[in-house]
């Protein structure tokens, strides 16, 4: 359960306060670390103390102990030295790995509830009870962050995340996935989303900002109860989805900023497919030219305002009123009335959506 680089760590941080040599192994007699020659370790030794009722035996000049792991032996632990205090050396380096055992138990125990919590696969009753015996708090408040980035880069791996957050109690961080990282976050009562957004912001500062994008952070909203934390995990999935397709210049996306974006992308496509058919009838937004298109958006960005539009695209208020009349003829749409701008800047944002839904299926 502990890794041999913790085991090499201990054993050899134990070694420079009391000098004396040591080892690990499991109860096969297999070296897992070792401060001294493995060869004068013997399997067969290790082997027949692990079977014995003893908790700890001396053989020649090496001290054997028992690290246990719920009453069933784990490790064996091997002191080595002819000094009167190798035994107490041996003894306070076996209950060391001993509280190591239990520490990282249990925090496997917390990451594999925090998992399943967010997936939706405990009963409330047990929510609450795993959540005591694991002392964790279910009313404090708590948002979830997912951050995604290109698998094929070694950018924001867990355990860069969890050193960013591994010295506060109250938060998690886990993966149920190879692409994404969750971090539940425990909040102070004045914590508010603009809060949020700094911790999003200071993930991606701290792990390396992408110039192409390809790394994101999103944030569903604040709860207020544990069994409320996966309502928050799955906001915070449906922002990553919804941000890819109306927000790709955005690297941090909250669930409470989607606006219209939150509706579309909950469409059924045969609806879109019919709704797009009734305002363009035989034509799409795809059959618009380049310049069309950057006119209508430029249009949009404006507020529907002619003459800062024409400003911003270097062109005199004729053309543009005359770009527009010519769409309208086409369309059936005058962008200048608000109704039809909303028609059809919704059929734009349904024209994207499907065309996003169309790259998951291949």
């Amino acid at each position: 359960m502990i890794s041999n680089q913790i085991l090499q760590n201990t054993i050899e941080g134990i070694k420079s306060i009391s000098r004396a040599e040591l080892a690990v192994t499991d109860v096969e007699g297999n070296v897992l670390v070792s401060t001294f020659p493995e060869e004068e370790i013997s399997k067969e030794e290790v082997e027949n103390f692990a079977e014995s009722q003893a908790d700890s035996q001396s053989m020649k000049s090496l001290q054997f102990f028992k690290v246990y792991d719920e009453h069933q032996a784990e490790y064996v632990l091997i002191a080595r030295g002819d000094n009167e205090d190798i035994f107490l050396v041996g003894k306070l380096a076996a209950f060391q790995l001993q509280n190591l055992l239990v520490a990282y138990k249990e925090r496997f125990d917390k990451d594999n509830f925090i998992k399943n919590l967010l997936l939706d696969n405990l009963l409330l009753v047990d929510i609450y009870n795993r959540a005591k015996k694991l002392h964790i708090d279910t009313e404090a408040r708590r948002v979830v962050f997912i951050l995604e980035s290109d698998p094929d880069k070694d950018r924001g791996t867990l355990e860069n995340v969890r050193n960013l957050f591994g010295n506060k109690s109250g938060d998690f961080v886990t993966a149920v996935d190879e692409k994404d990282i969750i971090i539940v976050k425990e909040l102070a009562e004045d914590d508010d989303y603009t809060q949020m957004n700094r911790i999003a912001n200071s993930v991606l500062d701290t792990l390396g900002r992408d110039e192409n994008h390809e790394v994101h952070i999103a944030y569903g909203t604040i709860v207020k109860e544990l069994k409320d934390v996966s309502r928050s995990y799955k906001e915070a999935r449906m922002a990553l989805d919804v941000g890819k397709i109306f927000f790709e210049e955005r690297d941090v996306i909250a669930y409470s900023s989607l606006g219209i974006g939150r509706l579309i992308y909950q469409l059924p496509i045969p609806l879109c497919k019919m709704f797009i058919k009734e305002v363009f009838v035989d034509k799409s937004p795809d059959d618009f030219d380049e310049e069309t298109l950057t006119t209508i958006n430029k249009f949009f960005e404006n507020n529907l305002n002619v003459s800062e539009t024409s400003r911003q695209l270097y062109i005199h208020r004729n053309t543009l009123v005359y770009r527009l009349d010519k769409l309208q003829k086409s369309t059936g749409l005058d962008l200048r009335v608000f109704e039809d701008a909303i028609t059809f800047k919704i059929a734009l944002m349904v024209v994207r959506y499907m065309k996003y839904m169309e790259t998951l299926d291949y």
